[in-house]
This record gives C-alpha cells, sequence and structure tokens, in this order.
C-alpha cells in the first residue's frame, strides 16, 4: 500500500460567486418603495498552506478533486447572501506549486506560507446597488462570476541541508540510522529504501537535517530504478555526502566506478554543480572493506573530495562525519541573504487603462478580450433586456464601441467577447447607444424592440437561397 506520494495531480475549483437579487421593496400604504435586491456573496478561495505536520501528498494522490463552497444569493430587503468559505489545504514543507505546463507558480517553503491556488469568483451586484438617478428602479441583477478551475501539479521536494547518495545497499540507511533518531527500513537486498527518510542530527550548537534519498543507479536521470522519482529530493540540499561501498559482494562494481555513474547520473539532472560533495567509504569494520578503502583514497583526494572511514556497525568515525558536516551547513546558511517578512506589493492599473484589445480574426470575427469586459458578460442575464441594455452601455462607457470602429467593424459584423472556449458572440449593432433614458417596463429595454438590420440581412438572404432552391426543383431538362 502506498504511504508516501511526493507528485500529484491536482484538479481545484474555487466557489462561484452568488447571483445578485432583484426586488422591490413592497409594504401596506408604500407601493413605490424602491430596489432592495441585495448582493451575492463571494465563492471562496483554494489556499494551500504549509505545514510542516504533513509529509507526503497521500490525500491528493486519493482525493484529487477539491472544491470550495460558492457565495450565496442575495435576498430581497438589502440583505446581502454570505461568502462562500475558503477552503485550505495543508501541504509539506517544500512543496512547488506548477500549472499542466509545467510553469512554476509557487514554492512553498516556511511553515504558514500560503498560496491561492484557485480565486472565487465575486458576487453579483442587486439592483439596489444598480439603482442611480437615471435608472431609479432597475429590474434586474448582476450574476456571480465562476470561480477559477485549473489542473495544478504538487511536487514535494524535502526541505534538508545534508543528502546522502549512492548505489542501492551503499549503507545510507544505516547511516541515518546512528547519525539520528531516524528508523528507516535496513535490510541486505537492493532498493530496501523506497521513500526518502528524512533525520534531525545535533553536532555541537548546529542542528541540521539529513535525507537518505533512494538508491540510484545508471540511468536514473533517464528514468530508470527509481532515481528519478527522488532526485528533486537533493535539490534543496546544501552538502551532496556520497556514500560508497567498500565491502560490496558484486565483482563487477568498485567504489571508484560507483561515484563515476552517480556523478554523471547528478550531472545530467542538473543544477547540483555548485553543491560542494564529502565521500564516506562505508564498511571499513569488514577486513576486506578496510583495506579497499586505503586503496582508493589517495585517488579519491587528487580529485580534491574530503574522504570519511566510517562503519555504521562500530560507529567509527561517525563524529568526525556529523561534525564535517555541520561546519559546512553552517556555512551555507552564513552565506545565505537573510530572510526578510514578506511584504505585500500592491501595483494598481493605471487610471486610463482600458483594459481590453480588439482585434479582427481569420474569420472576420472581432474578438474582444479583457478582463472588464469579460467579466461583464459573465454576470449578465441575457433572458433580460434591461440586463443586455446595461451590458451594452458599460461596454460603451468603456470604450469598446469605439474601438470596433477604428477596427474596421460595421452594423451587422460578429463580435465575441472572450476566449474561443466560452466567447459570447453577438451582431454588432451601433445604434444601440447607451441611455437609461431609453428604458421601459422593469425587465425590457425598448432598444431590443427596434428592426435590427443585420438579422434582417440575413433573413433576405436566406429568403434569395430559397427561391433558387425551388426554381432549381421545379426545373425539367427534358421539358415534360
Amino acid at each position: 500500500m502506498t504511504t508516501f506520494v511526493d507528485r500529484v495531480e491536482l484538479h481545484v475549483a474555487a466557489g462561484n460567486g452568488g447571483h445578485g437579487c432583484a426586488s422591490v421593496h413592497r409594504e401596506k400604504f408604500k407601493p413605490l418603495g424602491g430596489p432592495d435586491g441585495g448582493n451575492g456573496g463571494r465563492g471562496g478561495d483554494v489556499i494551500l498552506v504549509v505545514d510542516q505536520s504533513v509529509t507526503t501528498l497521500l490525500d491528493y494522490h486519493h482525493s484529487p478533486h477539491r472544491k470550495a463552497t460558492n457565495g450565496k444569493p442575495g435576498e430581497g430587503g438589502n440583505r446581502s447572501g454570505k461568502d462562500g468559505t475558503d477552503l485550505v489545504l495543508p501541504v509539506p514543507d517544500g512543496t512547488v506549486v506548477q500549472d499542466r505546463h509545467g510553469n512554476v507558480l509557487a514554492d512553498l517553503v516556511g511553515q504558514g506560507t500560503r498560496f491561492i491556488a484557485a480565486q472565487g469568483g465575486r458576487g453579483g451586484l442587486g439592483n439596489a446597488a444598480l439603482a442611480s438617478a437615471r435608472r431609479k428602479a432597475p429590474g434586474f441583477a448582476l450574476l456571480g462570476v465562476p470561480g477559477d478551475a485549473q489542473e495544478i501539479v504538487l511536487e514535494l521536494k524535502t526541505v534538508a541541508d545534508v543528502a546522502l547518495v549512492g548505489y542501492p545497499s551503499a549503507g545510507k540507511s544505516s547511516l541515518i540510522s546512528v547519525l539520528s533518531a531516524a528508523k528507516p527500513k535496513i535490510a541486505d537486498y537492493p532498493f530496501t529504501t523506497l521513500v526518502p527518510n528524512l533525520g534531525v542530527v545535533t553536532a555541537g550548537s548546529t542542528v541540521y537535517t539529513i535525507a537518505d534519498v533512494p538508491g540510484l543507479i545508471p540511468g536514473a536521470s533517464q528514468g530508470k530504478g527509481l532515481g528519478l522519482e527522488f532526485l528533486r529530493h537533493v535539490e534543496r540540499c546544501s552538502v551532496l555526502v556520497h556514500v560508497l561501498d567498500t565491502a560490496t559482494l558484486e565483482s563487477e562494481r568498485d567504489p571508484l566506478s560507483d561515484l563515476d555513474v552517480i556523478e554523471a547520473e547528478l550531472k545530467e539532472y542538473g543544477g547540483l554543480d555548485d553543491r560542494p560533495r564529502l565521500v564516506v567509504l562505508n564498511k571499513v569494520d569488514i577486513p576486506d572493506g578496510r583495506d579497499l578503502a586505503e586503496m582508493i583514497r589517495p585517488e579519491l583526494e587528487e580529485r580534491g573530495y574530503r574522504i570519511f572511514e566510517v562503519s555504521a556497525v562500530s560507529r567509527e568515525g561517525l563524529k568526525e562525519l556529523s561534525f564535517a558536516l555541520a561546519g559546512i551547513v553552517a556555512e551555507a546558511r552564513a552565506a545565505k541573504p537573510k530572510e526578510e517578512a514578506t511584504r505585500i506589493v500592491i501595483r494598481p492599473k493605471a487610471v486610463d487603462d482600458a483594459g481590453f484589445t480588439v482585434a479582427l480574426e481569420d474569420d472576420g470575427i472581432y474578438r474582444v478580450r479583457g478582463e472588464k469586459p469579460e467579466r461583464w458578460v459573465r454576470q449578465t442575464d441575457f433572458n433580460n433586456d434591461e440586463a443586455v441594455g446595461y451590458l451594452a452601455d458599460r461596454l460603451n462607457r468603456l470604450g469598446v464601441e469605439e474601438e470596433l470602429m477604428k477596427a474596421g467593424a460595421r452594423a451587422g459584423d460578429g463580435v465575441a467577447i472572450g476566449s474561443e472556449e466560452d466567447a459570447v458572440v453577438f451582431d454588432w449593432e451601433p445604434t444601440m447607444a447607451a441611455g437609461a433614458e431609453m428604458l421601459g417596463r422593469r425587465g425590457e429595454d425598448h432598444r431590443f424592440e427596434a428592426p435590427r438590420p443585420a438579422a434582417q440581412r440575413r433573413r433576405d438572404r436566406q429568403a434569395e437561397r430559397d427561391d433558387v432552391q425551388d426554381e432549381y426543383e421545379g426545373f425539367n431538362p427534358f421539358g415534360e
């Protein structure tokens, strides 16, 4: 049964905003009480929060679909809807958030670090908030905006100071078990360790963490064995420790070739060239192991490595190794820039920034893209003529109609607002000028009662095609 998962695909969906309410105050002896529809509530966010008590992504492996609650709709009597509840998802320290294309969205390190993975939709305004001097009793309300929904990839990269790397059965699990209080599985067969193990080591005044990375083999960086699954766990480490088996029972292997193979895999994986290296010659308690360690030590020193001969059984050399690692970790910590409290940076948009674009596409459609017009379209109830007229007024005030004219659009041309997946397409009618004085009864807009030239042209073209089809069907080439 799987107990450790360090990479998952998570489908997150924020809550939808609640719809605004269209209501008119009604009370005895007060027939014209005015609009009193409340606003809809905001949809809940999906938030990732670092929790150091969480060490695996197993919960999201079993339940990859997470959704926050929706905002409640507004009600009459100026009662606003309740906001949706945020969905807080705890993740391990060192979790990297990526989109489905591999772009890094956030690197979550440190207890309490937060990231909003999906933003909740804003609630729609009720007709009380839409009332103005020229539109005293709106017969419509704005719809709530749907919340964000996306697929993200969570990837856990262990936050450790030291990484033990080496071939399977080189003795890494034994070392971490005697250097720290960690209790990994230890056996005399390869691939005993199937998940990274973490241990805390105290050497003098320095306390650091050490990670036992599952065994690497040739081709690990290309996905062979378990290496590719766990190489990511060495990326954050300050120092790499090569654990070489000096008492291996495999005749075709020796410590130097093992070191060359592991270094080649680390280089192929990339991004680890600047990490200091130590070499641990393990299992020197065995006579043959000590002899082999003495033979290869000069060559390793020529390569520039610091060498430590240790034994997890007799505890030989462990104190010197732990203090040497503590010194390197302390230097690495001192060299890091001082961490500062996260500052909230507010970058307001320019006042004169219309925030939209108009482009003519190959199919003759004028596409309008922008945060405001796309949101306004999603908030519009197209079954209500007055709401559609209100949308036309807003787009006109934003300057969309003027930009369409500059782009060469004429009456009857197709205009799409939004992306190709969820765009709203309509025939552009520049005669639909803004003006609340053109409104009639509640829920109606007189501009939609006027004849529409584009629709009439389509009907005329269809009638011409029908006439041609009738003539063709009545034609007899034999004159009978």
